[in-house]
């Protein structure tokens, strides 16, 4: 099946919850974003694995305090389970759940904001991975397989391509995340999003800046120009800004 362009399929989500208010909000949750599909609800693990068995689910927002198998032990017992972000009232039980790898932990009740960053980072493993050992994606993907976010903004989810982003500005509570088509106002904080940026394409210059290293046109050690703008590199970030760009000024 040469020279065709594959199909994206959406992510398939599973929501197991004993709290029919958790399930609504999880649904709502869900639906706002265009990627995901929500494949089923289920009250407890007994009636989620019978549902596996049945269709695909690449995603499962799993409650962990339920009856008859909790969602640990519900995870323990699949073979090859798929992705899980967990969703409960306990902060306690953040250590079991990484040692399960799972993808995000959230605590209810879940902001919106919380629950786009932990969807975010399905979707950022979901996106085809950077070409091993050389920090660059091929060219050769399709544009419907590059890696993306959705950020919130006039109160629906915009879909952004990282590799059209070239800076993201920090305004306070806000950002401004600047592409090649424009830019977006969405209120979130910098740091948060610097940790779903990917290692190598995305560097922090500023306390109020990242930018793409693919879009950056000339640098200096106190300065960074990208299309045509000018931006500062702060003082502390200097020395990794140097490191990740080999840039040595002259002593």
């Amino acid at each position: 099946m040469t020279g065709q362009t594959p199909v994206i399929s959406k992510v398939n989500c599973l929501v197991v919850d004993d709290e029919v208010p958790a399930q609504e909000i999880l649904k709502k949750f869900i639906s706002s974003i265009d990627s995901l599909h929500l494949s089923g609800i289920c009250n407890n693990a007994i009636e989620a694995l019978n549902l596996m068995q049945h269709q695909p689910v690449d995603l499962l927002f799993l409650d962990i305090h339920m009856p008859q198998l909790s969602g640990t032990e519900f995870v323990r017992s699949l073979k090859n389970p798929p992705k899980i972000i967990f969703t409960t009232a306990y902060n306690n039980f953040a250590v079991e759940a990484f040692e399960l790898e799972a993808v995000d932990y959230l605590v209810k009740p879940i902001p919106f904001t919380r629950f786009v960053k932990a969807v975010n980072k399905v979707l950022s493993v979901s996106s085809p991975a950077v070409e091993e050992n050389t920090g660059h994606r091929p060219e050769s993907y399709p544009e419907d397989q590059l890696p993306f976010m959705y950020f919130r903004s006039d109160r629906k989810m915009l879909k952004v391509f990282l590799k059209d982003i070239q800076y993201i500005e920090s305004m306070k509570d806000y950002l401004k995340v600047v592409t090649t088509t424009g830019q977006i106002i969405t209120k979130q904080a910098l740091a948060s999003l610097q940790e779903m940026l990917p290692d190598g394409e995305f560097i922090r210059i500023h306390r109020s800046y990242i930018v793409s290293v693919s879009k950056i046109e000339s640098y200096a050690q106190e300065k960074i120009l990208l299309n045509n703008v000018e931006l500062p590199v702060g003082k502390i970030y200097r020395l990794e800004v140097n490191r990740q760009l080999k840039y040595f000024p002259q002593l």
